[in-house]
């Protein structure tokens, strides 16, 4: 009995020592999960700290749509959008002024030497010779009233500004170095008259190649013929051309054709510059080609122009045409 007794005192004991440890046990993962709840809410960011570290320039892109720009980079290309027209703008006022002094101007040809001892006074007594014009003072003498102009040759770049058009045509070289610019463009000289002359300048900066146009333009100087060719017009006046003329440069071709008065310039605008300083103010044109290119669509103008001093007349065509070469006469 005692035996049993004993047993039964240790199975108590066991018993006693046996339900903290399951007790420890229940109560262990209770703290675990309040251990694990606390790692996970502190890997969490509350919606206050994610305002706090959201900023309100980052709010605004979110708000914003994809589609739209950022203002920030339409402000630097309207910036730099403006500094170029004021440029161009600039370039384009200072045109070179009509009066010439001839005090200062020491002529290194034959012909500048008569122009300034005044042997020769018209230019046509240069210009039925086929002799060639060396030195723009000459046609500053004896063309004291004429204007300068530059044509639309260039096209702008950039994603707001690309596509208009520009006096400056810009190419670019690829080098080692890098890139290396030139600009070009296209100058018109006339007295509106009877005469007109064309320049092409290229440099590295667009001073020097408008210096460079005007003083081709110069050099360039021809004899336009003009007359009154429309049969619905026949006023006698020399407000058109003669009669129907072809010029082409490349793939581009354009057909000249007397209009009668009142009609205007029908004609691209460019164009419109060149016939403008040449005396001509109706005319009716076609055009074939690529006229997109401005440059050979010039100089197709140009040469439907030469070709009307090219083609042979009778005599007695000038009187019914009313065919004046150059400038007018000054009792008429």
């Amino acid at each position: 009995m005692s035996e049993e007794k004993e047993n039964k005192k240790d199975e108590k004991i066991e018993q006693d020592v046996k339900t903290p440890t399951q007790d420890t046990k229940k109560e262990m993962p209770i703290e675990e999960t309040k251990k694990e709840k606390s790692t996970e809410d502190s890997g969490k960011e509350t919606p206050a700290e994610n305002n706090e570290k959201e900023t309100p320039a980052e709010n605004n892109e979110k708000e914003t749509p994809s589609k739209e720009i950022p203002k920030g980079d339409e402000t630097e290309v309207e910036i730099v959008k403006k500094e170029e027209i004021k440029k161009e703008d600039e370039i384009v006022k200072e045109k070179p002024k009509n009066v010439f002094d001839s005090s200062g101007w020491n002529p290194k040809t034959e012909i500048g030497k008569k122009v300034k001892s005044q042997e020769i006074t018209e230019i046509d007594e240069i210009l039925d010779h086929g002799q060639k014009i060396m030195e723009p003072e000459i046609v500053d003498i004896l063309l004291p009233n004429c204007e300068t102009d530059l044509l639309l040759i260039g096209q702008s770049k950039g994603k707001f500004g690309g596509g208009q058009r520009r006096i400056f045509k810009q190419t670019q070289k690829k080098t080692k170095e890098g890139n290396k610019p030139k600009f070009a463009t296209f100058a018109i000289h006339g007295n509106m008259d009877g005469y007109v002359g064309y320049g092409y300048g290229k440099a590295k900066e667009t001073v020097p190649a408008r210096e460079k146009a005007f003083r081709k333009a110069k050099l360039n100087v021809m004899k336009i013929r003009r007359g009154c060719g429309s049969w619905e017009c026949g006023c006698g006046h020399y407000h058109s051309i003669p009669y129907a003329v072809t010029g082409k440069c490349s793939s581009v071709q354009i057909t000249l054709m007397p209009a009668p008065k009142g009609t205007g310039l029908v004609v691209e605008s460019e164009c419109q510059k060149i016939l403008k300083l040449a005396g001509i103010k109706d005319v009716w044109s076609k055009t074939q080609g690529h006229t997109k290119t401005k440059l050979n669509l010039i100089y197709a103008c140009l040469d439907a122009l030469h070709n009307l001093t090219k083609t042979k007349i009778q005599s007695k065509h000038f009187e019914k045409l009313s065919i004046v070469e150059g400038r007018r006469k000054q009792n008429e």
